[in-house]
């Protein structure tokens, strides 16, 4: 449940905001992700108005409301300030409507007053909603960036995630989070993985504890947050099962409605698990730029295939007629 009181408390300094009325309703739980300016339901007319959204009034509607006769302008405000209401935020540095504010304090509505044009308050608002409002889960991992590509590193406790996010870090290469990734859907098109603030930059090694990447290796070695463009797993090398030698299949792992490239890399003694990984992600570079290794290894062995084939039919009906 995502309240008020959460709102202001995060992004009030942000949008400098600073409560006028209606404190006790602090409480009220934001519904609906968006923001509204009246405008049109000042008029009068409230056919499918949304009371759910968060108002706010900006010059074009404190001057319209100031131009109404006191007692029509009470009954219009009282017509869209309802109990559903989240808040209403003042844009602006106007002097507050005595009437809106005692709306306000009557219906336990907060009421805000914020720095800035209306049209900036609207889009910061519109941004933090979005952002607090997308879908979000955590799954254990470690997510490091490669080559400007995001890998989410999984497998059993134990299989070496961390060691292999170590030996990307010591070529180079950036951790954003270990042990827990926190993944949010982005725009409803992208992922977005970072790791909790207790444990940022850090990063655990069985034998050795726990290390913190930005003060051995420096700041560049580290960043906050990464989008998730593959993910690879490792896994204990298993002699009955069967592991791709060619890469035909392409393979993906759903989260939150988001398909991502999936790799599996069965792990044993003598295989270097971080050259793999960088090589993993080159090849996944050259895929999006149009170059798939396999595909054009197939499309040569099912040319080569036809020219034998051609050639054998071409030397048997040769064979046919030299006996007739």
């Amino acid at each position: 449940m995502y309240c008020v009181q959460d709102l202001f408390q995060k992004y009030g300094p942000q949008l400098g905001l600073k409560l006028i009325a209606g404190e006790p309703g602090l409480n009220r739980q934001i519904k609906v992700p968006e923001v509204h300016r009246p405008g049109l339901s000042l008029s009068g007319y409230l056919k499918n108005y949304a009371s759910q959204r968060i108002l706010v009034f900006g010059n074009v509607e404190a001057r319209y409301l100031r131009d109404l006769d006191k007692k029509l302008r009470l009954s219009r405000l009282q017509a869209i300030l309802t109990p559903q209401t989240p808040a209403v935020i003042l844009a602006g540095r106007y002097t507050p409507l005595k009437e809106l504010v005692r709306i306000c304090a009557e219906v336990k509505i907060p009421l805000f007053q914020a720095q800035g044009s209306t049209m900036s308050l609207v889009s910061k608002m519109t941004l933090i909603l979005n952002e607090e409002f997308s879908l979000t889960m955590s799954c254990h991992g470690t997510l490091v960036e490669a080559f400007g590509v995001g890998i989410l590193i999984q497998g059993d406790s134990s299989v070496g995630k961390s060691e292999a996010a170590l030996g990307l870090i010591e070529r180079g290469h950036r951790l954003i989070s270990d042990d827990v990734v926190r993944i949010r859907l982005r725009k409803g098109s992208y992922l977005q993985g970072s790791g909790p603030e207790l444990t940022r930059h850090l990063l655990e090694i069985r034998g050795i504890g726990i290390i913190n990447v930005a003060h051995l290796y420096g700041a560049v070695c580290v960043r906050d947050e990464k989008t998730i463009d593959l993910i690879i797993k490792l896994e204990e090398w298993d002699e009955r099962r069967f592991y791709d030698r060619v890469g035909l299949d392409e393979k993906y792992y759903d989260i939150l409605g988001i398909k991502v490239p999936f790799h599996v890399i069965p792990v044993k003694q003598g295989r270097d698990i971080v050259l793999l990984i960088e090589t993993i992600v080159l090849n996944q570079r050259l895929k999006e730029m149009g170059y798939h290794s396999a595909r054009e290894f197939n499309a040569k062995l099912l040319e080569s295939i036809s020219r034998k084939q051609s050639k054998r039919a071409k030397i048997c009906e040769g064979h046919a007629q030299s006996e007739g």
